[in-house]
Parts: structure tokens; C-alpha cells; sequence
């Protein structure tokens, strides 16, 4: 069975074949904007952010600053890399939903049940992002304040990773689902039903972006790998009733 690494070498190379290079572009030209934008941000404010959480630890807490330190840094990183994330896929989620309808296409010879076109696909996917939102945000929120109390955010590095791989699992495989009628409630079922490959998948689109600006040009890969992801796992599970 397709494993997720696989997928994302295979959807690479899909979408940047002949046919369906050109539906990358503007995805990619909205992901270059928002990073610019957002490490410029950062850039200019960092420093401030960490000299005022050094400056909340209490004295008693002194002696573990080595490693407070690195561990405030790291969350403080994880809470901008999912803001970016979010601000991005805000943006270009209209396109990435088209993107995964051409890619179900060619890569299954078939098209999705719920074949909009560009226009109905924009629309229903930013409704689909709020939806999303309102289910990531809360649940962003408490990490983000894990990250804030002493000596509980030692374990928040490892939350912040696991709901990394959770998050990116539910943003790129609605795409195919959403484009095949499967409701956000029944996606996230599918999601748990089959975890192992959906945390994997997750994890492995974590990982690219991470990779400054290379992860501009992978993304658009990591939608068709959610298609071929969506087709070998979760297709054929049982709706929910």
C-alpha cells in the first residue's frame, strides 16, 4: 500500500509534469508573499518576544534557564511556523482545491464527485477554511498557553509536533475530500481510522515546510500527495452514518 513518502515524491514530480505545472504557479507566487511578509515580521521582533518571556520565569526557576531558554525559543518558532501556515493555506486554498481536482484527474483517470469549476471551488473551499479554523485555533490556543507555564512546556515541544503532523494531515487531505463530498466531521474519522499514514503524511509535510523557500515549490506536491493519499487510504472507508 502507498506509504506517505512515497506520496509526496510521487506528487512532486505530478504536478510538475507536463499538464499540470501551470495550476502551480499562482499557489506559489501567494506562498512567496506571505513568507516574505511574515520573516520580515519576525526578523524585526524576535528578540523583543524572547527577552519578555525570559523575563516571566520566576527567580526559583533560575537554575533550569539553560534549558527554559531553548525550549521558549523552539515554541516561539512552532507558533510562528503555524500562523504562516494558516495565513497561507487562507490564501491559497481556493487554488489548492483546483489543484487537487486536475491532479485526482490525471492521476486516477477519473474526477472528483463534487466537480465545481474555479469559481464554485474558491468559494466552498474559503467556507472549508473556516471551518478548519475554528476546529485548529482552540486547540492552538492551549498548546500556546502549555508553551507559557513553567516546567509543563517541557513537554510542549512534543505536543507542538504532534498536532503539527495532525494539522497538516487535515489541511491537505481536505482538499481531495472536500472536492469528493466528505464532510469535515467524516474526514477527521477517516483521518483517525487510518492514523499511522495519516500522522506520517502529516509529519512529512511538517518536515517541508521547514525547508526555507524550497517549501514554496513543494507544497504544491504535498496537495497531490494528499489526492494519491486520499485514493490509497481513505477513499474506500465506510461515510459516516
Amino acid at each position: 500500500m502507498l506509504d506517505a513518502f512515497t506520496a509526496l515524491a510521487r506528487g512532486t514530480r505530478l504536478v510538475y509534469g507536463a499538464g499540470l505545472r501551470r495550476y502551480v504557479f499562482v499557489p506559489i507566487a501567494i506562498n512567496l508573499l506571505v513568507y516574505a511578509a511574515m520573516l520580515g515580521y519576525v526578523l524585526t521582533n524576535f528578540g523583543g518576544w524572547l527577552d519578555h518571556w525570559m523575563g516571566m520565569v520566576p527567580g526559583w526557576l533560575a537554575w533550569l534557564e539553560w534549558l527554559i531558554w531553548p525550549l521558549f525559543v523552539l515554541s516561539l518558532v512552532l507558533a510562528v511556523f503555524f500562523t504562516f501556515t494558516l495565513v497561507t493555506h487562507l490564501i491559497a486554498a481556493p487554488f489548492y482545491g483546483f489543484l487537487a481536482e486536475k491532479v485526482e484527474i490525471a492521476a486516477t483517470g477519473r474526477p472528483p464527485l463534487d466537480d465545481r469549476g474555479l469559481a464554485k471551488t474558491a468559494v466552498d473551499a474559503l467556507g472549508r477554511e473556516m471551518v478548519k479554523l475554528a476546529y485548529i485555533l482552540p486547540r492552538m490556543a492551549v498548546l500556546f498557553v502549555i508553551s507559557w507555564i513553567p516546567v509543563v512546556n517541557l513537554v510542549a515541544p512534543l505536543l507542538w509536533a504532534l498536532f503539527s503532523a495532525w494539522m497538516m494531515a487535515i489541511t491537505y487531505l481536505d482538499y481531495p475530500m472536500d472536492n469528493n463530498k466528505v464532510s469535515f466531521a467524516d474526514m477527521r474519522r477517516r483521518l483517525k481510522a487510518r492514523w499511522w499514514p495519516t500522522l506520517t503524511y502529516g509529519g512529512g509535510v511538517t518536515l517541508i515546510t521547514w525547508i526555507p523557500l524550497a517549501n514554496l515549490f513543494l507544497l504544491p506536491g504535498a496537495v497531490a500527495a494528499g489526492v494519491l493519499m486520499w485514493d490509497g487510504h481513505y477513499r474506500n472507508l465506510p461515510a459516516r452514518r
